[in-house]
């Protein structure tokens, strides 16, 4: 069994020979020293309270440009995607208008800034954040790769409830069995594709519907024009992407500020101009009335509606930027107000020329500010566009993370924010589809249409996700569940019936891209997991590590071995592989397993967990690098230095914690946690440096006779040489990458559908994707393949 070692720092030599009264001497310094730390730390706080106020209004008008510019140049489409046949009556105006301030009270106000917004992950929002977060208190991955001391790391947090709770029976209920695992993955993989399909028509909705303001100053531009303007202005868009936001992003949120101030500005001159009683429309008296006119056009109607509450699932993707107060804050204070005034003048405004309908937001302008009016919408939304693509880059990293997309190239595009990345491949495909989008369709109405079934299923999966939430990480009653769950669902699913009239009308397009993007996330997660799950079951034994040596005549060559895997414990079938055709092995093997958490981050002093594979004359260990759903493999990052100042690190704590217990007769647990606290001392108050194993997890706790080997590497070590001098000499000599080329092929007594996706989905997705190689930055001359087969 592998014997855990917490090994910590000291701030200086140890004396373990003091005497009693220095020891209370060195106590009471201490002491003192922990008091003034803690008064200047009160001090401290107190400063900061003192200026949080200011902090947090400044962080609340910078989210402005990053997560409310979708949700704001909602103005520009709703009523005429609302009544895209026109106004038959003028009741009507008010009744769509009623139902828009209560559809942003409901569903952005209510449940998404303060409700949904609570439940991120360590600042972390979007569907597969809430996941992530879901992993961590219940086994409800489908690859179990986890170890217990994951569960150790800073930033893995998690809850604990009582055995007979209502959360430990759900948590039971889901862990049961591995198709409920699969449905949740399989209802998280539609958010997320429906979230990417967003990433194609914000900006196509966005900015048609900007450029569209040309025909209403220049009535001779015909819609050919503005689809060409369009076009132009998104191609330019997304040609920059790989210059990131860094050196712009100042700018957006002036630039949103500025639009929500002019919004509100002109619907309180139209409210004053044109008619005051539209603010009638507060009273929801009016919404019955809507709906008792009745009509089959005025429940569809409500997909033109829903565009009002676009840009939500956005607010939540991007969460991460700002705290959750900020967003509130900005909310409450800046952007519902402006909406609210803007909806209301534009609809006092349509009241009077219900004609005008189809261009109601720019022949609302007054003709005074009608151009600078223009080129703040168009700069509106071109940074709500900026905010959803930037959205969907992240997204796509954070399936990355969970074995759900093909190995695509991420570029980290700022030194200051973490956050801020590339995805060219993605880029190219958003492009690509969103001229398209843009191109084929020529209006908003039937982008609207697609918008609108794109976002409703990502309020319903974030619903779904929701009520777990509640119940195993929040720990709420019952009642409070299924209060939440009722009144989101009732909402949620009365969008979505009226979204449903208008599939055959620009709505079955979210539901093509997402359905073909669900099929590449699928395949390729399917094709991982089998992968994985053939490691698990072909890792080879400890007792045939142990009879290498002079059975199998090995030689060991001069240098190190890396050697990758997708395993934390057991030695992988690659390396079997690997002996059997080539018998030699590097005088120093290392078997690094690269693997993603279900934690936003993993801090880079707790990136490894290295261990030692069976006794010292073998030189084997194993090294774990572990990595967070935000973690990126950057190009500067030197991983193998890295690692190899983890494994010298802990070969000098495992010196000074045993005395040689590798030069033994037999060998068995070396090292525990208390002959290091014996070591080091119970004082020190410096928490883990490096956390490793004496032994690997999958030996057996039976004493095994050391077996004499024929290894240089071993008579140089019983002749005295030390082992970090050895480690440093074999890295000199060379280090060599060994990295497993599975291919995975369907059986032929399998069904045709899971022929076609193994053998020609999952394989040409490998075939484009990249390798490991480059995304650990491996150097070619120093990379070797192992091929190997297998049928499933």
């Amino acid at each position: 069994m592998a014997g855990r070692v917490e090994a910590a720092t000291m701030g200086g030599e140890i004396d373990e020979e003091g005497d009693e009264r220095g020891s209370m001497w060195e106590l009471d310094q201490k002491l003192d020293q922990s008091m003034d730390e803690e008064a200047g730390r009160l001090r401290n706080m107190y400063r900061e309270k003192k200026f949080s106020a200011l902090l947090l209004l400044q962080l609340s008008f910078q989210s402005l440009g990053v997560v409310y510019g979708d949700l704001g140049t909602s103005p520009l489409y709703v009523f005429y995607n609302t009544f895209p046949h026109g106004i038959k009556d003028p009741e009507d105006i008010i009744g769509a208008l009623s139902l828009i301030i209560y559809s942003l009270t409901l569903i952005p106000l209510l449940k998404y800034v303060f409700v949904v917004c609570k439940a991120n992950d360590n600042g972390q929002g979007g569907t597969l954040a809430l996941y992530s977060l879901l992993c961590r208190h219940a086994k409800v991955k489908t690859i179990q790769n986890q170890h217990r001391t994951d569960e150790e790391l800073t930033t893995y947090s998690r809850t604990t409830f009582h055995e007979h709770s209502f959360a430990a029976k759900t948590k039971r209920w889901l862990e049961k069995r591995t198709s409920r695992k699969t449905a949740l993955l399989i209802i998280v993989l539609v958010g997320t594709c429906m979230v990417i399909g967003d990433g194609i028509l914000t900006p196509a909705i966005s900015v048609l519907s900007a450029a569209g303001g040309l025909r209403v100053n220049l009535p001779h531009i015909s819609n050919g024009i503005v689809v060409f303007v369009a076009v132009v202005i998104l191609v330019s868009l997304f040609s920059v992407q790989h210059y990131g936001t860094d050196r712009v992003g100042w700018l957006f949120a002036p630039i949103v500020f500025l639009w929500f101030l002019s919004i509100a500005s002109i619907g309180m001159y139209n409210i004053w101009k044109h008619d005051t009683s539209v603010l009638k429309a507060f009273s929801p008296v009016y919404i019955y009335r809507y709906f008792k006119r009745g009509g089959r056009d005025r429940w569809t109607s409500l997909g033109g509606i829903m565009l009002s509450i676009t840009g939500i699932e956005a607010l939540f993707a991007d969460l991460s930027h700002f705290p959750v107060s900020a967003v509130q804050i900005a909310f409450t204070v800046i952007v519902f107000p402006c909406l609210l005034l803007a909806y209301s003048g534009q609809a006092a405004y349509i009241r009077r020329y219900p004609d005008h309908v189809a261009d109601a937001f720019y022949r609302s302008i007054p003709g005074s500010v009608y151009w600078p009016m223009f080129i703040i919408a168009t700069a509106a939304a071109i940074v709500a566009s900026q905010a959803t693509i930037s959205a969907t880059f992240s997204l796509v990293k954070q399936a990355l993370a969970h074995g759900c997309f093909p190995r695509v190239k991420v570029v980290h595009t700022s030194r200051k924010f973490l956050g801020q990345i590339y995805v060219p491949d993605i880029n190219w495909i958003l492009m690509i589809l969103c001229i398209a989008v843009t191109a084929g369709f020529k209006n908003q109405s039937q982008i609207g249409n697609a918008y609108g079934t794109a976002v409703v299923i990502v309020m319903l999966v974030t619903t779904l996700l929701m009520t777990l939430i509640m119940i195993l990480v929040w720990r709420c009653h019952w009642v409070l569940v299924l209060i939440f769950t009722i009144l989101s669902l009732v909402v949620e699913c009365t969008y979505f019936s009226a979204m449903l009239f208008k599939i055959d009308q620009g709505g079955w397009v979210p539901l093509v891209i997402a359905a073909a993007f669900l099929l590449i996330m699928s395949v390729w997660h399917y094709g991982t997991l089998k992968r994985y799950e053939f490691e698990m079951h072909s890792r080879v034994s400890m007792a045939w590590i142990l009879g290498l040596g002079p059975r199998l005549g090995l030689v060991r060559v001069p240098g190190v071995g890396l050697v990758y895997t997708e395993l934390a414990s057991g030695v992988p079938h690659i390396f079997s592989h690997f002996i059997t055709n080539l018998p030699a092995i590097h005088s120093v093997v290392v078997f690094v397993c690269v693997k993603n958490l279900p934690v936003y981050t993993v801090p880079e002093e707790e990136r490894f967990l290295v261990k030692r594979i069976g006794p010292k004359n073998f030189h084997m260990f194993r090294c774990v690098a572990r990595y967070g759903y935000r973690d990126l493999h950057k190009k500067d990052d030197d991983f193998e230095k890295r690692l190899f100042e983890s494994l010298f690190l802990y070969v000098r704590l495992e010196s000074m914690m045993e005395g040689g217990c590798s030069d033994s007769d037999e060998y068995s647990n070396c090292g525990s946690q208390q002959q290091l606290k014996d070591k080091l001392g119970n004082g020190n108050e410096n928490e883990n440096l490096a956390t490793f194993d004496t032994f690997d997890s999958i030996e057996s706790i039976t004493p095994v006779k050391r077996v004499s080997h024929t290894v240089t590497a071993s008579s140089q070590m019983s002749g005295g040489v030390d082992e970090l001098e050895f480690i440093n000499r074999c890295r000199d000599a060379g280090v060599v990458h060994i990295m497993g080329n599975t291919v995975i092929r369907a059986r032929r007594e399998a069904r045709f559908y899971k022929k076609i996706a193994i053998d020609y989905v999952y394989a040409f997705l490998r075939k484009i994707c990249r390798e490991h190689s480059a995304i650990y930055n491996v150097p070619q001359e120093s990379l070797l393949n192992v091929g190997q087969i297998f049928y499933v």
